[in-house]
């Protein structure tokens, strides 16, 4: 660096720390940092909507609270105590309704359990510095919960110092809140960092709910790998009317959508209403909804009608949205102006197919991609809801500011689904804005382009970025999709199930080779001993696949977390744990709801796998975290020898 610029920069720090004192006591603040224990990562993907089981996750950090509990307590107390313990963690307020009712000694209780609860508190926090324990203290108790989990040499008869102060929590009535924040403490404090691989939309009903959940957790602590289940609904909130029409689809599909209504308050009646006008005596049983228990039947007709109608606009949509784009080579999904209504047939891929359904009144043969004038209405109503509902735009901004397409995080790299490649291993290019990309650098131009679709002033930056957003969703070589086609239309209207076949970009059977991820890893500049993290493709555990690739180089953890592919994977999703002792996979059994959970008092993890495990446990100075704090240090005493030497005087 520039001796100018260096001291331009040093001045700067010296505002911060303005004499030698403070710098001196901030490189020993730092330095002690460094020799502190990795904090415990959490990673979790393809939530799909289903916000109980990803809220219980969040809350056992996929195992490692009921570890602690082992840790701390070992044989001390019974296997009993340490499943109530957990629970009491994992849901106080639930727990607390249930004890204070059966218990018959409950002032006992509360003692007990707050002396645990502080034991567990001072266990999980140890590995971080005062400084943080502190910040994550709740305001009302923060000054009590420091003096509970901190050492007091100075106090001769400790026990009797903390005995007083919990007898006092109990005798005026705060027990129950002060273990309520306890717990909660507990688990902020066992996982450090948060990273969601993508897919937290779609399918399930609560994905509002989820993320009004991460957007509470410590916002320096979480990141998010863009899904492409994400991103049509970031497509949507931009005003992109074929993302638009997708998620409306989807969500009409799987009967959900009370979550567009009631979670985001998105009025349909338009929609609604223009269904049933113009699909009021058409055949609509290809468009079945698939429910589940709590759906209500009586608005089965009535959501079939505007899945139906949804459906052909989105059909229309995309078709004029392709056309637009020659260069992305989507012509095959192009499929309204090869049918022949006279036989009832569709040309697809050069073969006539028999159609189950063609009563289409809104398609003209003629120019089946123009919406008629009652859709185009419809289009402009709903596509005004999405762009200007105050949640969904909050979600969504949130979506953006934490998350991209990719990320590199202590030697590991995280995506959702694939580094597009042909079956010789090449990456695939695609044309964006006249220029092609490919790997890396693929990445990249798709997060600039959908960034510009959601926040570019300029009318044709904004229009060509939401286009792009369409693409990251169901374009044949988008990263977060990675198959060459989304077989919509054949699977609503042919009967011939190899017309469904979707198939898988070449990475997935590529990744297996250590050459091929070591590729991808030096295109992303890593280092070829780092792991790929990555979900999408669920990993079918009845067929006997495994999510570890290659040795432990690449983790498929999308397991089935929703229950719409549990059938399928025979588990009920994947996560992954990554702490100072190494990396360990974690498999789920369903979840069968909160209020079983705190009755039973029985979690999910049912399999801890370890993945890799460190020959000496890891510490801050071997994570990205820690090379910052090296730089840190490094420019601070640079700064003390700029005070010593009065190139800079102390204030």
């Amino acid at each position: 660096m520039d001796k100018n610029y260096e001291l331009i920069y040093l001045k700067s720090l010296a505002k911060q720390f303005p004499n030698i004192a403070s710098a001196s006591t901030e490189i020993i603040n730092l330095q002690a940092i460094l020799n502190l224990p990795k904090g415990t990562e959490h990673f979790l993907t393809d939530i799909h909507g289903e916000a109980e089981q990803f809220n219980h996750v969040m809350r056992n950090g996929s195992g490692s609270v009921r570890r602690k509990i082992d840790e701390k307590f070992g044989n001390s107390i019974s296997e009993r105590d340490k499943r109530s313990l957990a629970t009491l963690i994992f849901y106080p307020k639930e727990k607390l309704a249930i004890v204070e009712e059966e218990e018959e000694f409950l002032d006992d209780w509360y003692k007990i359990t707050l002396h645990r609860l502080v034991q567990m508190l001072a266990h999980v926090s140890s590995k971080y510095t005062r400084s943080k324990v502190r910040k994550a203290l709740p305001k009302d108790f923060s000054y009590v919960i420091e003096e509970l989990i901190t050492e007091k040499a100075e106090i001769e008869d400790k026990e009797d110092y903390y005995n007083e102060i919990i007898h006092t929590i109990i005798q005026i009535g705060s027990a129950p809140y002060f273990i309520v924040e306890l717990c909660q403490l507990i688990q902020r404090m066992v996982v450090d960092r948060l990273h969601i691989v993508g897919d937290i939309y779609d399918r399930g009903k609560g994905p509002h709910i989820i993320m009004d959940t991460l957007m509470q957790y410590n916002s320096n602590s979480i990141d998010i790998q863009w899904g492409n289940h994400d991103v049509v609904w970031m497509g949507a909130a931009a005003g992109e009317p074929a993302c638009i029409a997708s998620v409306i689809r989807n969500c009409a599909r799987y009967g959900n959508l009370d979550t567009l209504e009631e979670g985001y308050g998105i009025n349909l009646v338009p929609l609604a209403t223009f269904a049933l006008q113009t699909y009021g005596d058409t055949d609509c049983s290809a468009f079945a909804i698939k429910y589940d228990d709590d759906y209500n039947t009586r608005d089965l007709d009535l959501d079939m009608k505007m899945h139906k109608a949804i459906t052909i606009l989105q059909f229309k949509l995309e078709g004029q949205l392709i056309m637009r784009h020659p260069e992305w080579h989507m012509e095959d999904r192009l499929l309204l102006d090869k049918i022949d209504y006279d036989r009832k047939t569709v040309n697809c891929y050069g073969v006539e197919y028999p159609m189950i359904d063609t009563d289409f009144p809104t398609v003209d043969p003629a120019s089946p991609y123009a919406l008629t004038e009652d859709e185009q209405l419809v289009v402009d109503r709903i596509k005004s809801a999405f762009k200007h509902n105050e949640k969904l735009q909050r979600h969504m901004k949130y979506m953006f500011s934490k998350g991209a397409m990719y990320k590199v995080h202590d030697s590991n790299l995280l995506y959702h689904g694939c580094v597009p490649m042909d079956e010789q291993g090449n990456f695939c290019s695609l044309n964006l804005g006249g220029v092609s990309y490919s790997g890396k650098s693929l990445y990249d131009a798709l997060e600039s382009y959908a960034r510009k679709g959601y926040y570019a002033k300029d009318p044709d930056e904004r229009n060509y970025g939401r286009d792009v957003l369409y693409y990251i969703w169901a374009g044949p070589n988008s990263p977060v999709f990675g198959k060459d086609k989304m077989a919509t239309f054949e699977r609503y209207f042919i009967k011939d199930k190899l017309t469904h076949t979707e198939v898988k970009n070449p990475y997935y059977s590529l990744y297996d080779r250590e050459d091929i991820l070591n590729k991808i890893l030096e295109v992303f500049g890593l280092p070829t001993d780092s792991h790929i993290i990555n979900g999408h493709v669920p990993v079918e555990l009845k067929k006997g696949e495994t999510p570890i690739k290659c040795g432990g180089k690449l983790l498929v953890i999308d397991g089935g977390f929703s229950r719409a592919y549990q059938d399928k994977t025979g588990i009920a999703g994947y996560t992954l744990v990554a702490n100072s002792h190494g990396m360990f996979l974690i498999s789920h059994e369903p979840f069968q709801g909160k209020d079983v959970a705190v009755k039973t008092e029985k979690d999910i993890v049912c399999e801890r796998i370890p993945v890799e495990i460190a020959p000496r446990r890891i510490k801050v100075a071997d994570t990205d975290r820690g090379r910052e704090i090296k730089e840190n240090i490094v420019q601070l005493e640079k700064l003390l020898e700029a005070y010593r030497e009065g190139e800079i005087l102390e204030k």
